[in-house]
């Protein structure tokens, strides 16, 4: 089921954090939401696939990028192999490329912008860590609902 982040501020401000309106939707979904599992890499995208490789049932991926403008941590075949395994919705504090093919596939992807530019491979990074970026402490397990007005994380699942 999905709910509108107004509505939800309307009714749990108390319980949200709500991410500063930087991101802009790429994905052919604009509305999602589900268990927020993170990561935190700087230009280096082999744990977005490790991650996107295992089943994302009812969880949406947070990359904590540093906000690099470099280079691209997702692209079109991270997305597709995202749909493949039942992921949510991806949140990239950072770049995504590949944004025509992306835009056609069923999956709710936000980012800060564009870059053809790919990634380094060192396998290098953070999994399931508490971040921060946009105003708001990002936990592995909680709660992220996203649509086209924004994005608010709550500890606790809401309705």
């Amino acid at each position: 089921m999905k709910h509108a982040t107004a509505d939800l501020c309307d009714g749990y401000m108390d319980k949200l954090q709500v991410l500063e309106p930087m991101f802009i939707d790429f994905g052919g979904e604009a509305v999602f939401e589900g268990e927020i599992y993170t990561l935190k890499v700087f230009e280096d995208n082999t744990l977005v696939r490790t991650a996107l490789e295992m089943d994302g049932t009812g969880k949406v991926l947070v990359i904590d990028g540093g906000a690099s403008m470099r280079c691209a941590l997702v692209g079109g075949n991270l997305v597709a192999l995202a749909v493949k395994n039942n992921w949510r919705g991806i949140v990239v504090y950072g770049c995504i490329r590949d944004s025509r093919e992306i835009s056609e596939l069923p999956m709710g992807v936000k980012a800060l912008n564009t870059n053809p530019t790919k990634s380094l491979k060192r396998n290098e990074g953070q999994q399931n860590i508490a971040v921060r970026f946009a105003g708001a402490d990002i936990r592995p397990g909680a709660y992220l609902y996203a649509d086209e007005d924004g994005i608010v994380v709550s500890d606790l699942q809401l309705l």
